[in-house]
C-alpha cells in the first residue's frame, strides 16, 4: 500500500482531494486527522504541512508527495519528480513598495528582503552577484515593507491581489510553480507498479482538462475542407447517416480553439452541433 503525503490545509489542499477524487479515490479527512484510509485505492494519505512534504518523501516517511513544485526547488532533497499536475500554478517573485524608484536587480545591493524561501532567494542573489540581506521570516512575508522589516519581499505570487493591497509591485520573477507529484527514490517494485496505476489514472484526467468533445453533422461534400478544420486524437470520427449526403464527425478540440473552430464549421455547413464535457482521456 502507498502512503501519500499531501497539503493538511492550504491553497493545494481542496485541489489535492478533487483530483484524487476524479481518481476515483476517496477518504474521509477530520480537521485533526493525521492519517487517511482511502477507498478506491490502496493508499493512505499522510496530512503534513507544506513545507515538511519534501522531506517526508526524501526520509521514505511517505512514498509519494502533492506539494508545490516551489516547496520541492526549496527543500532541495533527494526526491523524483514523477509528474506536474497543471494546478496550483504561482511564481516566486520579488516585489518592492510602489513608490520606489527601480532601476533593475542591481536596486536590491544592501537591501533587506524578506522571505519564506531563503534558499532559492540565496541562489538567486549569488548568481546575480547581488549583496543584499535576506531576512527569514514566514506567515504574512507581504507586510514587512510595511512595518519596517524589509524593504523588499521574495513570494508566491499568484494573481497579484496581494501585493496591490500591501502597496507592492512586481519586478522579477525568479522560479514558476505548480503541484507535482514526487516520489521517494528507491520504491519497492511492488510499490512502483502501484504508482504507474495511480499516475495512469492522473494522466488520464489531466489530459481531458480545457478539451471538449463535439459532435456534428455535416455534409459530405463539406468532408475535405471540415478535416481541414478538425484535430482528432487520431483524427476526427466520422459515421454515415441514413441520408447519404450527410454525414455525422465526432473530434475532440482544444477549449481554447473551440469557438474558432466551431464558427469555421458553420460556414462550410455543419448543423446540430453538440459540445460535451471530458472526464477523462485514457491513452
Amino acid at each position: 500500500m502507498l502512503r501519500i503525503a499531501i497539503q493538511a490545509k492550504g491553497r493545494l489542499n481542496e485541489k489535492t482531494i478533487a483530483l484524487l477524487a476524479d481518481a476515483g479515490i476517496s477518504a474521509s479527512v477530520g480537521s485533526r486527522s493525521l492519517i487517511a484510509h482511502a477507498k478506491g485505492f490502496p493508499v493512505d494519505l499522510l496530512l503534513l504541512r507544506d513545507d515538511d512534504i519534501p522531506q517526508a518523501v526524501a526520509m521514505g516517511t511517505a512514498d509519494l508527495g502533492i506539494v508545490g513544485l516551489n516547496e520541492v526547488v526549496e527543500k532541495g532533497v533527494d526526491v523524483t519528480r514523477v509528474m506536474d499536475l497543471g494546478f496550483g500554478a504561482c511564481r516566486i517573485s520579488l516585489a518592492i513598495p510602489r513608490e520606489a524608484v527601480y532601476n533593475g536587480l542591481e536596486w536590491f545591493n544592501g537591501k533587506r528582503i524578506a522571505t519564506s524561501y531563503p534558499a532559492i532567494l540565496s541562489k538567486f542573489l549569488r548568481e546575480n552577484n547581488i549583496n543584499a540581506e535576506i531576512h527569514t521570516i514566514t506567515g504574512s512575508v507581504e507586510i514587512a515593507p510595511a512595518v519596517g522589516m524589509a524593504d523588499a519581499i521574495f513570494d508566491i505570487v499568484s494573481s497579484g491581489g496581494t501585493l496591490i493591497q500591501n502597496g507592492l509591485v512586481e519586478v522579477k520573477s525568479v522560479i514558476e510553480s505548480q503541484a507535482v507529484l514526487i516520489a521517494t527514490p528507491n520504491l519497492s517494485e511492488e510499490k512502483r507498479e502501484e504508482l504507474d496505476k495511480l499516475s495512469f489514472r492522473f494522466r488520464s484526467i489531466i489530459d481531458s482538462r480545457g478539451m471538449k468533445y463535439v459532435l456534428m453533422n455535416l455534409p459530405k461534400s463539406s468532408l475535405d475542407e471540415a478535416l481541414k478544420v478538425l484535430p482528432g486524437m487520431k483524427s476526427p470520427t466520422i459515421l454515415h447517416l441514413a441520408d447519404p449526403d450527410w454525414l455525422s464527425i465526432h473530434a475532440v478540440i482544444p477549449e481554447a480553439q473551440l469557438w474558432d473552430r466551431i464558427e469555421r464549421l458553420k460556414a462550410i455547413g455543419a448543423e446540430d452541433i453538440l459540445v460535451l464535457m471530458l472526464e477523462n482521456i485514457v491513452k
